[in-house]
């Protein structure tokens, strides 16, 4: 019982890494528009000659719910703690490439504080392939 009760908390940690990487290839050929309905308007833009770079910043410690505390001030924090940075190319109005910055490396995975920046597009992007016939 405890073996079923460790695997099922490191499937959970895992899977908050996970979406920020899945990201990067999911949201790929998102277009313009829908990148900002699901992660709203980018604190930063620049034109490139061959399109644009947003970035949305995530400058908060993000930190998730698991910590245990026990006395003498013993804390034990397993929750995710880092700030990240959200940097998309676009070309012809289309996302051509996700990548992150910013001291996001905790123990629950590399890019783990950018799941909240992420998590609704990589959503959409799932409904999206989910929805479309298969052989595509």
């Amino acid at each position: 019982m405890m073996r079923i009760k460790a695997l099922t908390c490191l499937l959970a940690l895992s899977s908050c890494a996970n979406v920020p990487l899945q990201a990067k290839r999911d949201l790929v050929g998102m277009a313009r528009s829908d990148l900002i309905a699901c992660a709203g308007v980018p604190d930063n833009t620049a034109a490139l000659p061959d399109g644009e770079v947003l970035q949305w910043r995530q400058d908060q410690q993000v930190q998730g719910p698991f910590t245990l505390k026990g006395p003498m001030s013993l804390e034990l924090d397993l929750s995710g703690h880092g700030t990240c940075h959200l940097v998309v190319r676009l070309q012809q109005e289309r996302v051509a490439q996700v990548e992150y910055t910013g001291p996001s490396g905790t123990l629950m995975g590399p890019y783990s504080a950018c799941r909240p920046l992420v998590l609704s597009c990589e959503q959409q992007a799932r409904q999206v392939r989910r929805s479309l016939p298969s052989g595509r």
